[in-house]
């Protein structure tokens, strides 16, 4: 199984940017899927970004295409979400998950490891 644990959120205005890391420990040999998916207050956790560890194929959510960019760092068995032009309504908890699979996957139920998550404040 693989461990993951998020890091870099945070407080920031909008218009600003924050990168978001998660860190994957474990049986990182194995070809996986890592995606981030993202729960505002009060509302169901949503697909963010995925990528596949082999290939490095990406796929993003129409509300994030343009603002964000997901990339993983094999020496260090990353991924990172850099998120650009923030807005108010990216206010949520942030979550990175993961599956052994080498197809892009944006589905919460198909991911069955998943991080503790980490809180992204977006002020107006």
């Amino acid at each position: 199984q693989v461990q993951l644990v998020e890091s870099g959120g945070g407080l920031v205005q909008a218009g600003g940017s924050l990168r978001l890391s998660c860190a994957a420990s474990g049986r990182t040999f194995s070809p996986y899927t890592l995606g981030w998916f993202r729960q505002a207050p009060g509302k169901g956790r949503v697909f963010v970004a995925a990528i596949t560890w082999t290939g490095g194929r990406t796929n993003y959510a129409d509300s994030v295409k343009g603002r964000f960019t997901i990339s993983r760092d094999g020496a260090n068995n990353s991924v990172y979400l850099q998120m650009n032009s923030l807005k108010p309504e990216d206010t949520a908890v942030y979550y990175c998950a993961a599956r052994y699979t080498t197809a892009i996957v944006t589905s919460e139920e198909e991911y069955r490891y998943w991080g503790q998550g980490t809180q992204v404040t977006v002020s107006s």
